[in-house]
């Protein structure tokens, strides 16, 4: 995601907690950002000395098991059972919020264990902790006096689901927390539970009582867990309720929605809905074939997407389509152009449409702007039914500070970490999740496989995983705190990772995991057993990067820069990579991928179709922006269509039926994806010919008839009769040329059959002398004799 996030976050301060804003979900506070938090001189506790939590209900949470860490609190006193945050300013709250962090005893998450809620490893791990592992989606509790219209009976969770969720490994908390319309001893109405562990009153409001703070309290378990439930009679799908929090801590309550909400309001309203997902799926073919080819080389050619943005309704306000109008016209599109898998830009619940979705809210809830949640799996269905593949952006690396969000949800940090340090994001004015609270591993996971499970998606991508990794990302030297070992990785954060992409591969294992990580940290695509970060792609931020500062330069100066377009190729089977040309290249003032291109019209249209040609050429899945194939000529914008008139001029129309050939022409030869991350697949020919800006390479299938040659001339040099070195004797046909009339090029083609001459060359036994047109890349297919 670059820094983009600095620009997006309006929201407002969750510190503000005066409870006074009633009704249908009080609308968000589109002021501006709020300042850093931290403000004033940090505590003396660091990293390492732990402070105590105090956990709702009857009875304290027992002790987290794990080794102990440092305390000081014997010299510190009572005083250092609290970490005193200074809360952002905003608008005025009732008090100075305090806070009782994490237990004086973490846990130490366990890497690698089992995803799912109930396997043979947790039973027997289970029957030497004496808990049950009997599944209870409905468990009757003791009778308990009634307060109120809520029952006290009756519970979703068993005492298995809390040790899981205690652990860090409970990952369908969906199915258990929230909202739940269920029957009560033949009453219908909703079951409530949500997780609030420093709160002394948790109530539900909405429309079933007039939004009444008071009427309808949960009950806090008596097991410590802090999570709060109850059944309320005749609420019914489709009602409106935030729960009302009163802290413990200073007086703080707030009015929150619900984390674990399945549908919200359309913003700027932020109340969750009462709902139950239903959608008569008819995707089992596209599941059986993604099952099937689980594990097989396969081509990857995605389209981003963002959903406000692709196409709008200009006889309508200029709105956005819903998903349903996307449904009717977004397969149908991206089929034609060969494109195997969409991607979209986030489409959880996120309160401001200028954070393209990064700033969420609501994890468990479709964007509302755009339809329903089972508005959101027809889009889905649809794309399945033509055999594209959905992949999602999931942002697991911060949240924005809304009151009605995640932030200081109980009165204190509860979901981010406590410390300023560790916990607030200066770049993008948000918080940080704490890694290594075992509870808000569960939620994260959860809400992973919730999206793969309940949506039918195929892959995430995980955003800012660079952010996640490293503890002084984007800081100053005084900004951040060592790990316990003095440095400056996130022990805690990858660790999660870790456990993600295990219950991830364990649970869905025909699903993907991408990681949008843009250092050189090692093994992110390596398997987790071996200490690798476990994601199956990587998106290579560098090829992006340095490619589109070559092709940016003038030609003529090509020939001083030709390490800066084959320096990828030594790092290229290192991970697993994606090559994205993703929206984040053309915005904040990065200008349109056709604007990067130098020359008058003709050139910059012939470079534009050189880059795609190369980078379909390249090792690696492929990955391209909207709007990136027509040409887009304006920098993009969420607010507005893309430039779709833009099909009505030749060379536009010629990009896009270049893309749609080089979708068509990847997917038919082998070649180029069969060893996309196998060094055999891939072979210079001479990348030394910088004078000429020329440069040359075989990709390799799994037999020798697969075998493409590609040369890319990066000048508007003609060159009548190039030679070059090749392996064996036999044919060569062009197959791809990037200079073809339909693309909008000069249609300079090698015409007929190229023969290998036994006469070496570049260390080869043979070679063919061949045309190269003027600025373009060109595929030639060996035929043996």
């Amino acid at each position: 995601m670059a820094k983009k996030k600095e620009q997006e976050n309006t929201q407002q301060n969750p510190m503000a907690g005066t409870g006074m804003e009633t009704g249908p979900g009080a609308a968000m506070n589109d002021g501006t950002a709020t300042k850093k938090a931290g403000g004033k001189k940090k505590s003396k506790q660091e990293e390492g000395i732990a402070t105590v939590e105090v956990q709702s209900g009857a009875a304290a949470a027992p002790a987290k098991r794990g080794r102990p860490r440092k305390s000081d609190s014997s010299e510190m006193g009572e005083a250092a059972q609290e970490v005193m945050v200074k809360p952002k300013r905003g608008r005025a709250a009732k008090a100075t919020t305090a806070e009782a962090t994490t237990t004086a005893e973490e846990t130490k998450p366990k890497r690698g264990r089992s995803a799912k809620s109930v396997t043979q490893q947790q039973e027997a791990e289970a029957q030497k902790t004496g808990l049950s592992t009997t599944p209870a989606p409905v468990m009757e509790q003791p009778h308990q006096e009634q307060t109120g219209p809520v029952y006290y009976d009756i519970s979703r969770l068993s005492e298995f689901d809390i040790y899981l969720f205690r652990e860090g490994r409970h990952f369908n908390l969906y199915e258990k927390l929230g909202s739940h319309l269920m029957e009560r001893q033949g009453t219908k109405g909703a079951y409530f539970a949500v997780w609030a562990p420093n709160a002394e009153q948790v109530s539900v409001m909405g429309d079933f009582n007039s939004w009444n703070r008071e009427s309808h309290q949960l009950q806090a378990r008596a097991d410590g867990s802090g999570i709060w439930e109850g059944f309320v009679p005749d609420v019914q799908a489709g009602m409106l309720y935030k729960y009302h929090i009163r802290s413990r801590y200073h007086m703080y309550h707030v009015e929150k929605s619900d984390p674990f909400a399945l549908r919200r309001e359309k913003p700027p309203q932020t109340a969750s809905v009462v709902h139950e997902l239903h959608h008569s799926w008819q995707d089992n073919d596209w599941l059986e074939q993604r099952k099937s080819r689980h594990g097989q080389p396969q081509p990857y050619s995605v389209y981003e997407l963002h959903v406000g943005s692709w196409r709008r309704k200009p006889e309508d306000n200029n709105r956005p389509l819903t998903y349903r109008e996307l449904a009717e016209e977004l397969p149908a599109y991206v089929k034609n152009l060969g494109f195997t898998h969409v991607e979209f830009m986030p489409v959880m619940y996120h309160p401001f449409s200028g954070s393209w979705g990064y700033q969420i809210t609501g994890y468990f809830a479709a964007a509302s702007m755009y339809g329903s949640p089972e508005d959101l799996m027809c889009l889905i269905d649809a794309l399945h039914r033509e055999g594209i593949g959905v992949i999602m952006d999931w942002v697991p690396s911060h949240f924005p500070s809304d009151e009605h969000g995640l932030a200081y949800f109980d009165g204190t940090h509860l979901f981010e970490h406590a410390d300023p340090r560790k916990g607030y994001h200066p770049d993008w004015n948000s918080y940080i999740f704490n890694y290594g609270r075992n509870e808000v591993r569960s939620f994260l996971i959860s809400n992973a496989l919730f999206w793969l499970d309940k949506y039918h998606v195929d892959g995430l991508r995980v955003d800012a995983v660079a952010s996640m990794l490293y503890l002084d990302y984007s800081r100053k030297h005084d900004e951040w705190i060592p790990n316990e070992f003095g440095g400056r990785e996130n022990l805690e954060a990858i660790s999660f990772l870790k456990d993600f992409n295990h219950a991830v591969h364990e649970q869905f294992p025909d699903t993907l995991t991408i990681a949008e990580e843009s250092t050189a940290w090692p093994q992110v695509t390596g398997k987790v057993e071996d200490g690798g970060l476990g994601f199956d792609m990587k998106w290579m931020m560098g090829w992006m990067h340095d490619t589109l500062t070559y092709f940016s330069k003038d030609p003529i100066y090509r020939r001083h820069h030709q390490g800066d377009i084959t320096f990828s190729i030594i790092y290229a089977f290192s991970e697993r990579f994606m090559l994205p040309l993703s929206h984040d290249e053309v915005v904040h003032g990065k200008g349109a991928l056709i604007r990067k291109m130098p020359g008058d019209e003709w050139q910059a249209f012939a470079n534009l179709r050189a880059l795609y040609t190369y980078m379909y050429a390249h090792p690696g899945a492929k990955l391209l922006f909207m709007g990136g194939e027509i040409a887009q000529s304006s920098e993009w914008n969420h607010d507005s269509s893309l430039d779709w008139h833009l099909l009505e001029f030749k060379y536009h129309a010629g990009i896009q039926e270049l893309i749609r050939a080089l979708n068509h022409t990847y997917r038919d030869q082998p070649a180029l994806y069969s060893k996309a991350f196998d060094p055999s697949g891939f072979e210079w020919i001479d990348f030394n010919d910088a004078h000429n800006s020329v440069m040359s390479f075989l990709r390799k299938g799994d037999r020798p008839e697969d075998q493409l040659l590609v040369v890319c001339n990066f000048t508007p040099g003609v060159h009548e009769h190039y030679r070059l070195g090749v392996p064996t004797g036999g044919n060569w046909v062009e197959v791809f040329n990037s200079d073809d009339g339909h693309f909008g090029g000069s249609n300079f083609h090698n015409h007929g059959t190229l023969q290998a001459i036994p006469d070496s060359f570049h260390g080869h036994d043979f070679s063919v002398v061949l045309k190269l047109p003027p600025m373009a890349v060109v595929y030639f297919k060996y035929q043996p004799d």
